[in-house]
């Protein structure tokens, strides 16, 4: 499985994650007094974001980006619905690695 593949795996569930902290627990937090969501969401996004970084330096000397590229995909991360956008466009450069997703 090459870092291209596992880094679009994690964008994904990063993605999800920080659906699910801004649409779901934090409302939840707020509105109806359940702070205890945004904590757990909270660390779970938290360690798909270290991650997120992470397999995007693999990915990045993998595929040799250039600079540019590699800061955008990263700050694709705090955007919401950004990395889903980001997967798309890998799947589309590299239809070798767009199965298992």
């Amino acid at each position: 499985m090459s870092s291209l593949s596992i880094f679009r795996k994690v964008a994904v569930l990063e993605g999800i994650s920080y659906l699910l902290l801004l649409f779901v627990a934090m409302p939840l937090k707020y509105f109806a007094n359940l702070p205890l969501y945004v904590k757990y969401t909270g660390w779970a996004h938290g360690l798909l974001f270290v991650l997120y970084g992470a397999t995007l330096v693999l990915a990045w000397q993998e595929q040799k980006w250039k600079f540019g590229k590699a800061a955008l995909i990263f700050l694709a991360s705090l955007l919401p619905f950004a990395p889903f956008i980001v997967d798309k466009k890998l799947k589309d450069e590299h239809p070798e690695n767009a199965n298992g997703i």
